[in-house]
């Protein structure tokens, strides 16, 4: 068994206590830099991933880890347990004060994510899942949008010109984009949207424990191609990630083939 009780209850105080830092940052302001790719980043990154890297292998010194903010060690890939963080998914909406970023955190087993946890700070937002127990927000149980509405909202991540293409075929769907997709994953998997499209490549520690948190809800999560993710790879680079529900997976694939021949 590769979690226990104990090791949730401990994750989600860890994670809290990083919350609750990168709160302090932001009151006391934050320092900004730009990495190579061109991303920004900034003193709070650095801080959750500190923090949550000394804790965790403190507790777990076999376990692999692979982070967004520190130098990949390819080590990990003989290890049967690795930890998938990204520290601030959506750092562009904290450095703007939007509430909608979150800490991302899977522990991944023989490459799927066995427990979950992404984190929204601002809001106080602890979404949870564990493999086979299903997920929760902030300890109630939540399952993905199920049921028929007027209304079907899809959160995506394509162009300007994508999404009129989009809207041109179905009227009836809302698109909104999003900053962080793991915040929008959580959102799918607490039944607020009903669809997330993200056919661009994602890093792991982008989606890891949101695909969990997907899946436990009830949901179906799969690649652009529609294969399923695996992690703790070579490559941490995955082609894309597109969330659904059974109800309305062929208007999902009908919308990626629309993106496909745009």
């Amino acid at each position: 068994m590769p979690y226990d009780e104990s090791e949730i209850l401990f994750l989600h105080q860890v994670v809290r206590d990083a919350g609750k830092r990168v709160l302090e940052l932001e009151q006391q302001g934050i320092e900004i830099t730009i990495k190579s790719d061109q991303s920004q980043v900034t003193t709070a990154d650095y801080e959750v991933d500190r923090i949550l890297k000394n804790q965790l292998l403190s507790r777990h010194p076999n376990d692999g880890w692979l982070s967004e903010e520190t130098p990949d060690d390819l080590e990990r890939l003989n290890k049967h347990r690795v930890w998938v963080l990204d520290p601030i998914d959506g750092t562009r909406n904290f450095i703007s004060k939007i509430p909608e970023y979150a800490i991302s955190l899977a522990l991944v087993v023989n490459h799927e994510p066995v427990l979950a946890i992404i984190f929204n700070p601002a809001k106080n937002e602890m979404y949870s899942a564990v493999k086979s127990k299903g997920a929760t927000l902030n300890d109630h149980p939540i399952h993905v949008k199920t049921t028929t509405t007027d209304q079907t909202t899809c959160l995506v991540s394509i162009s300007p010109h994508q999404q009129k293409t989009l809207q041109a075929l179905a009227p009836e769907i809302t698109f909104q984009g999003f900053g962080s997709i793991a915040y929008a994953l959580a959102l799918q998997a607490a039944g607020h949207v009903d669809m997330t499209l993200n056919p661009g490549n994602q890093n792991e520690w982008d989606i890891a424990a949101g695909v969990l948190l997907v899946q436990e809800a009830g949901g179906l999560i799969q690649d652009r191609d529609g294969h399923p993710l695996f992690f703790n790879q070579p490559q941490t680079t995955t082609r894309g990630v597109i969330a659904t529900h059974s109800r309305i997976a062929s208007t999902t694939q009908k919308l990626l083939k629309a993106l496909d021949e745009d």
